[in-house]
């Protein structure tokens, strides 16, 4: 499976928009309304809203202008292309969300007596925007920016920072809404990772692929420039003209999925 980048561009990039455009419905009809909390910068943008009333179509792309900064210099052009593209098409639909609720053309759901209820359908709702992002090769910036950088320079893994980030942005939540809040923050971030997983690939946390070329090592040179992964170079003859093939093999996670035909 190695999808030329020049024929489905248009398609990533509709994707792309689409699930941020989820996620943002998520956030405001479902999250902030009820005072619920995520995690990353995302996190820290609500952070802000519930202390200074900052909108967050306007701190979220403001934090992530250093991160995406940092990524163009550290981690290629080509790799962040899709990354700036959903971090801006984020930071529109949240503004237009806001737009949307401030004039009262959306009343947001405001269950008190049934948290459950919003918080699963906020962790379906953000979970089902981000899994259609990471499938399409895209991100939000943020966090997957800080975890890729923090692997090369700390030798940590980027679950690991992704995590601590995470506990650390919810953590610091307690100081402005309650506890209750918090745990029913945790539930939704669980669902929405469920979600994501059930989105870009069912529930296996990496795939193998097996490409047919005559293009062998362009192609095992691209994958190690573009994912950073290794690959597994075999001769190959086709079982019906006997013509002489390579077969490149490798193994990519979930958020890569989508990326592997980016060096097409």
């Amino acid at each position: 499976m190695y999808i030329n980048k020049q024929v489905f561009p248009l398609k990533q990039l509709a994707a792309i928009m689409l699930g941020t455009a989820i996620f943002a419905f998520g956030l405001h009809y479902f999250v902030i309304p009820n005072k619920l909390m995520e995690g990353g910068l995302t996190g820290i943008s609500l952070l802000l809203f519930y202390a200074l009333s900052l909108p967050p179509s306007v701190t979220t792309f403001l934090l992530n202008i250093p991160l995406l900064l940092l990524g163009w210099k550290y981690m290629g052009h080509q790799r962040m292309i899709y990354t700036i593209y959903g971090t801006l098409s984020l930071s529109v639909f949240l503004w237009l969300m806001e737009m949307v609720i401030g004039h009262g053309w959306i009343v947001p759901l405001v269950n008190p007596e049934d948290y459950f209820l919003v918080t699963l359908y906020a962790g379906v709702t953000i979970g089902l925007g981000l899994g259609i992002v990471f499938r399409f090769g895209g991100t939000t910036g943020g966090v997957d920016i800080i975890a890729y950088l923090g692997s090369k320079w700390w030798k940590l893994s980027m679950g690991q920072i992704i995590l601590a980030l995470d506990a650390s942005v919810i953590g610091l939540s307690l100081l402005y809404i309650p506890k209750e809040k918090v745990l029913y923050t945790i539930v939704a971030v669980f669902i929405a990772s469920r979600m994501i997983d059930f989105i870009t690939e069912g529930a296996y946390e990496a795939r193998a692929f097996s490409i047919i070329t005559h293009k062998g090592q362009a192609v095992c040179e691209a994958i190690s420039r573009e994912l950073e992964r290794g690959s597994t170079l075999i001769p190959a003859k086709g079982g019906f003209s006997l013509e002489s093939k390579e077969l490149v093999y490798c193994i990519v996670s979930r958020q890569e999925i989508g990326r592997l035909g980016e060096g097409g």
